[in-house]
């Protein structure tokens, strides 16, 4: 099993688990340990991306962009990325993170979507930065399906193509068929980034990189939407009691994981009912919140709604579907 490249994303996934409240003073202290720690990639931005702070999405308490410049300035090895969603981000934005400083750019679509993607693929190579394609809610489609996006993205320039488990919905066969299906037809890296709705994060993420996996992901004490993500320092102590030596300092993330992030979760990441019940329904981690007000304000059960949404196949951008699904549950309560 290859050494990964290991990106960590408490301050772009976590931003849903903090409301995206953070403030550059917490950005600056976490990005100083993880890049103390050798952590070689930090990802930093609104939790939906680039221009992510909206009425749908959620706004944040800061600016993005603070936070990024911040982030850069703080960062003394480690490379600044940022996400970025098609139809909420802008080549604007993304020229303007650049300038910034952000030195990866992670592109991110509906696992059917890759074909809304060349111009910004094209775009972050002519800015000479990394660019990784993110199929979200990889599944929904077989691995046949991934292969053809991700060849897509692949010949837009991308350098990586990611299996995206954004419901936390994929048992290990899932993942092992994915990554393995990737690696097979692809020339550059395959990434894989899990959530823990199933309490399988960590085990996917191992078998992700025993299917060939070269970069994974993870936030620290799994402060992500949802369920949340695999917890970075466990990632590193698991792979260190395997020989895996990433490099990485452990102690630091540990420190940094119990001191100050702990610190700011507003509720525990645990497998509650509704973050079992988006994970087995299939329905996108970032919806959670959304779903807890809406459930609350029409007096009916967030898991009700999640198991509804499955249905439908709801996936990111249909958000406004929610509301609806809560309205017609209401109703039906008389």
């Amino acid at each position: 099993m290859k050494i990964p490249r290991l990106t960590d994303t408490t301050l772009r996934d976590g931003d849903h688990a903090v409301s995206h409240s953070y403030t550059p003073e917490m950005v600056r202290t976490i990005v100083r340990n993880l890049d103390e720690a050798g952590v070689p990639v930090i990802e930093v931005s609104h939790g939906a991306g680039l221009n992510g702070s909206t009425i749908q999405q959620g706004f944040s308490v800061h600016s993005e962009f603070d936070l990024i410049k911040v982030a850069v300035e703080t960062a003394k090895q480690a490379k600044i990325a940022s996400l970025f969603v098609p139809g909420i981000g802008t080549s604007s934005e993304l020229r303007k993170a650049v300038e910034i400083g952000i030195r990866a750019i992670r592109i991110a679509v509906h696992c059917t979507e890759a074909d809304v993607t060349e111009q910004y693929f094209r775009l972050a190579k002519e800015l000479g930065i990394e660019a990784v394609g993110f199929l979200m809610m990889s599944h929904t489609q077989p691995a046949s399906v991934l292969v053809e996006q991700a060849k897509l993205m692949e010949s837009y320039g991308a350098d990586c193509v990611y299996v995206v488990d954004s419901a936390g919905a994929l048992v290990q066969t899932g993942v092992r068929e994915r990554v393995s299906a990737l690696k097979e037809a692809l020339s550059i890296e395959v990434g894989f980034h899990a959530h823990n709705n199933l309490g399988l994060a960590i085990g996917n993420t191992l078998t992700a990189l025993e299917a060939g996996a070269d970069q994974i992901d993870g936030t620290l004490r799994g402060l992500g939407a949802g369920a949340g993500n695999a917890p970075t320092e466990v990632l590193v102590a698991v792979l260190n009691k395997m020989n895996i030596d990433t490099g990485i300092n452990l102690s630091t993330l540990m420190d940094v994981a119990e001191e100050v992030v702990a610190l700011l979760m507003k509720t525990p990441i645990v497998i509650d009912r509704d973050n079992l019940s988006s994970g087995y329904a299939g329905v996108y981690n970032s919806f959670l919140l959304h779903v807890r007000n809406a459930a609350e304000k029409f007096g009916v059960k967030a898991s009700e709604i999640m198991e509804e949404l499955g249905k439908r196949h709801a996936i990111a951008g249909q958000e406004d579907w929610i509301l609806d699904v809560a309205v017609e549950l209401a109703k039906k309560k008389g």
